[in-house]
């Protein structure tokens, strides 16, 4: 038996259609329901949701941080609520997975933009004592995408999510070679939807102005998600990539956003490992949607991406990636990390 949400929808006017969905599926059905709404738009999707959950009691989420998220979950205790539906961004959503675990009830996430493979993660990434954890929680009941939302977005934001997905190709590269040189159990079926929603995405030639490219970027996000449920860990869509990645956001924290980073970190491993073909396919994508590809692209420089990269293997300690393969000295990488900018840095 394997877990998967209840009901996924990808399209526009989502937001709306949550009262029916939620009765349709018998999420909730005496009415107490709490809504978590972030600071953006929550008039907006108060107003909404009203006519469909006219009984709703609505939730500002400050940010995301773990102090917010603890602070939803008293609240929701105190009201013994059916469901709590998160609805915003990856901040939001994320807070409120946190909240739901805490006060024990189910989470429905409905998604207003596509910046990370959060949407559907058995985790949430809270911000805490001025750095960043990630926190296991129960994967959402449900799954709304509202592409009327996503397409008025920070665009940056929306194409961040392409990194994030195409990061999974690392991840997996990562996690085969764990088996092979560690003998570490590999769940094929994690691989497969982590890989395929990777797959889905690299070689399309249109973009998030298009209503089918964005349906196809959320269902990879949810898939890469749903992958992480099946393998009981970030395995699937985490290597070295998210390490780079990590080691960057405690190192120079706001940097850029979770995805950008997640795709100079598997484009860089790929380099490591000298897979010119998936090299070239990983730049191109990340250049088509605008993407970062060098340090510089995202205001750091050589050094100091070197500097992330050697701090790296430390952020997951336990998990066997290319970096912890190479055992890189610090010299070594600062002189693969110049070779990496003098080949994409044009």
């Amino acid at each position: 038996m394997l877990p998967a949400p209840l009901a996924i929808m990808v399209r526009r006017g989502a937001v709306a259609e949550l009262g029916a969905l939620l009765a349709d599926t018998r999420v909730a059905t005496s009415g107490r329901v709490a809504v978590a709404v972030g600071p953006g738009q929550g008039d907006h999707i108060e107003g909404l949701i009203a006519p469909t959950l006219d009984e709703a009691e609505v939730f500002r989420v400050a940010d995301g941080s773990v102090d917010a998220a603890v602070s939803l979950g008293a609240d929701l205790r105190k009201g013994a609520y059916e469901v709590v539906v998160g609805v915003g961004g990856g901040r939001t959503i994320d807070a409120t997975k946190y909240a739901a675990s805490l006060a024990g009830i189910p989470m429905v996430a409905v998604a207003t933009n596509l910046s990370h493979d959060g949407i559907c993660s058995p985790t949430a990434s809270l911000v805490y004592d001025g750095g960043k954890g990630t926190f296991g929680v129960p994967m959402p009941l449900a799954v709304l995408v509202d592409l009327d939302f996503v397409h008025s977005a920070p665009e940056s934001l929306v194409r961040s999510g392409v990194g994030d997905v195409v990061s999974n190709l690392s991840a997996i590269e990562d996690w085969q070679l764990g088996n092979v040189e560690r003998g570490e159990p590999i769940d094929g079926l994690a691989c497969s939807m982590a890989r395929i929603a990777a797959e889905a995405l690299i070689g399309r030639v249109d973009s998030i102005e298009s209503d089918a490219f964005l349906t196809i970027l959320a269902e990879s996000l949810i898939m890469s998600g749903m992958s992480m449920v099946i393998a009981g860990s970030s395995r699937p869509a985490s290597g070295g990539d998210h390490e780079i990645l990590h080691a960057v956001d405690q190192l120079f924290p706001g940097t850029s956003n979770h995805g950008e980073l997640a795709g100079i970190g598997a484009a860089f491993c790929f380099f490591l490992r000298e897979d010119a073909a998936r090299l070239k396919q990983v730049t191109d994508c990340l250049r088509q949607h605008e993407l970062p590809v060098v340090p510089a692209d995202i205001g750091l420089t050589s050094e100091q991406f070197a500097e992330a990269v050697t701090l790296a293997p430390a952020t997951r300690p336990g998990r066997y990636t290319i970096l912890e393969h190479l055992r890189m000295p610090e010299s070594e990488v600062r002189d693969r990390v110049g070779d990496y900018v003098r080949a994409f840095g044009s």
